[in-house]
């Protein structure tokens, strides 16, 4: 045991001057070599500073102006001549239409005795034999039926209405009132009948007037199971 330790210094002995060698060979070169190149840069600057200074040129002033002055432009003139003016002919004034008097025609005139005619402005005739009716009375264009309540068709009897209404200058009619029913059923579907029928107005003179105190009666039929007529209710 006692020999392996004394092996194990003698190794690291000679390893610890190899170590010294070596830093001793590092140095021995870098030192000479730092002291060279120190020598070098402080030679270099002494030349520097000991040169002389020499300055440069002055550059020219440059001068600008802030508000410059612009220069008229001469108007170019126009030194040639014109063309003279051509002398142009006055064309010859149109030519004059003759005029023709016309001689008055005078025809005998003729008297006739008897019974005349009177005429009734109530249509005009023009081509084609066409008649333009001058004076009518208001023309029925649409009918529209009334709806049959649910309940009076559950009955076993028909009905009617009488029902007075005005027809306006356009052809509509309006204050439509029922006057007399067999039913109060019916009295609604009556009104909202006749409230949407269409008329051409009455004519008066060529043109269209208002009519008032019109008339109509609307039945409401009803059918057996036969398709037989059912009669109306007594008394009617």
């Amino acid at each position: 045991m006692t020999h392996q330790n004394s092996k194990f210094a003698k190794t690291r002995e000679s390893e610890a001057s190899v170590s010294q060698m070596k830093n001793a060979l590092h140095y021995g070169v870098a030192l000479p070599l730092a002291a060279v190149v120190t020598i070098g840069l402080t030679l270099s600057m002494a030349g520097l500073i000991a040169t002389e200074f020499t300055p440069q040129d002055k550059s020219e002033t440059a001068s600008f102006e802030i508000n410059p002055r612009v220069e008229d432009i001469p108007d170019v003139v126009r030194l040639e001549k014109p063309d003279p003016l051509k002398t142009v002919e006055t064309p010859p004034p149109p030519p004059t239409v003759a005029t023709y008097e016309t001689a008055e025609v005078k025809l005998p005139h003729r008297e006739v005795t008897g019974k005349k005619t009177e005429f009734k402005m109530e249509k005009l005739v023009f081509g084609n034999d066409i008649p333009i009716a001058i004076d009518t009375p208001p023309t029925p264009h649409v009918r529209v039926p009334p709806v049959f309540p649910a309940r009076f068709l559950q009955g076993d009897v028909s009905g009617y209405c009488r029902v007075r209404f005005d027809i306006s200058v356009e052809g509509l009619p309006f204050n439509v009132a029922t006057t007399e029913c067999t039913s109060g059923q019916l009295e609604s579907a009556t009104v909202k009948s006749v409230q949407k029928w269409k008329y051409a107005p009455q004519m008066k003179d060529g043109r269209p007037v208002s009519r008032s105190g019109l008339e109509t009666t609307i039945r409401f039929d009803l059918k057996d199971d036969r398709g037989e007529l059912l009669p109306l209710p007594r008394g009617y």
